[in-house]
């Protein structure tokens, strides 16, 4: 039953107990509405009957104080030109135009249009880019690079294809007596998961490059897949001047781009931070309450075997992966750099 056809029934049944009492106080009283109500439902009920009473319960639509086509127009074509521009700038922005409107009235359009939140006006955008095919401006490339930064911010990485993309970060495992701090240096693979490790007694620019430069690099090189760019948190093993910081001298010999997470935004390598989780959970409170470590290398030969398990047995529920292990999605999917690799040759000689 529809709201209006119960409210009919409602002052209906006001009357009919009315008259039934032969009490319009009482009845009111009952009923929970007040005289004047009951003398005014009574009048349009006797005049016009059920019509009447349906026409004043009909909610009466709230006309919006909306600002002109003109205005309207103006602020949702600023919501594409700048996004990552908030209500009070687009309406400092549009009074530069001789468009007047308040920050309010910019929320109220934005909310209109579906446009409220940035997110929502880049997606729009985009949404428009695929439709219309048209050239971004240097302010709407910069939000788009906004969305992503901040989709790494929360562990969101885009990836297309395996080398596309690695991850890599510095796990302190330890102190073991006997052999002192242990530090593991942590490669993974965004596309496929699979993943490298090699622990170290100390942390430095030159022991993250060494798990590139001996385990990383050479499957990739042997896979024939690239490894085009490399994500880092803002350590100082990984950040330094160029000229001076074997990390960053080695990528820039190979090739290797370097991506840093954002400040103050340690989830932003979020893929190395669960592998690095996972080797803890699966791997050491398991070893360390079996075995006596007293060499690094003898550590190290336990966590290439279980690298080895988790490369080539473990089914892994990446995004990529469907339940694949690593090692098979990367065989799997590595058509797809070498697709990349053949399309860039094309237009390059093109």
């Amino acid at each position: 039953m529809k709201s209006n056809d119960k409210l009919i029934k409602t002052k209906l049944g006001l009357l009919k107990l009315a008259e039934n009492l032969g009490n319009v106080s009482q009845a009111c009283k009952v009923m929970g509405y007040s005289r004047d109500s009951f003398y005014r439902i009574k009048e349009l009920y006797d005049t016009g009957g059920e019509t009447a009473l349906q026409e004043i319960s009909r909610s009466k639509p709230i006309l919006k104080n909306r600002v002109e086509q003109s205005v309207e127009d103006a602020v949702v074509k600023l919501a594409f030109e700048y996004p990552a521009f908030g209500q009070q700038r687009v309406s400092n922005e549009l009074r530069k135009r001789g468009v007047f409107i308040s920050a309010g009235g910019v929320r109220s359009v934005w909310q209109r249009h579906d446009l409220e939140i940035f997110e929502k006006r880049l997606h729009s955008l985009e949404v428009k880019v695929a439709q219309d095919g048209i050239i971004l401006t240097e302010a709407q490339l910069m939000a788009i690079d906004r969305k992503k930064e901040k989709r790494e911010a929360f562990g969101e990485i885009e990836t297309e294809h395996p080398g596309y993309l690695g991850a890599q970060d510095t796990y302190y495992v330890g102190n073991i007596k006997g052999v002192g701090r242990i530090y593991q240096q942590t490669f993974i693979d965004t596309y496929s998961r699979i993943a490298f490790a090699k622990v170290y007694d100390r942390k430095n620019a030159i022991t993250a490059a060494d798990i590139l430069n001996d385990r990383v690099l050479p499957f990739f090189e042997e896979q024939q897949v690239p490894m085009l760019r490399i994500l880092t948190d803002r350590g100082s093993e990984y950040k330094g001047k160029y000229e001076h910081h074997e990390y960053e001298l080695y990528l820039t010999i190979e090739g290797i781009e370097h991506s840093k997470t954002q400040v103050r935004s340690p989830q932003s390598n979020g893929i190395c931070e669960r592998l690095n989780r996972t080797i803890k959970e699966e791997f050491y409170v398991v070893a360390f309450r079996k075995r006596l470590y007293t060499t690094l290398e003898e550590l190290q030969s336990d966590l290439d075997e279980w690298l080895e398990y988790y490369n080539n047995k473990r089914p892994h529920s990446g995004k990529y992966c469907y339940g694949k292990t690593p090692m098979e999605t990367f065989l799997v999917t590595k058509h797809l750099a070498e697709e990349k690799q053949i399309n860039g040759l094309s237009l390059a000689t093109t």
